[in-house]
């Protein structure tokens, strides 16, 4: 969890320098950094979802017997 919140630092602040720099607006710079990140964290939910159907449905079109994802475990 440190480690996540350690990114999410990092992300905000590279968010806010970089819109600082462009137009001067500590206000700007602080909203962005705010808004980016939730919109991001949104978009990474909805990717993951369409990630993990696609991966799955190359899982069943492989056939039987064909594992594509070892680190997952069928279960009968």
């Amino acid at each position: 969890m440190i480690k996540t919140f350690s990114f999410a630092a990092v992300h905000m602040t590279v968010a806010f320098t970089v819109v600082y720099l462009l137009t001067g607006d500590i206000l700007a710079g602080g909203a962005i950094a705010l808004i980016e990140p939730l919109c991001n964290t949104v978009a990474y939910h909805f990717h993951e979802r369409f990630w993990r159907r696609r991966t799955d449905n190359d899982s069943a079109s492989a056939g039987p017997g064909i594992n594509r994802h070892p680190t997952r475990h069928a279960h009968a």
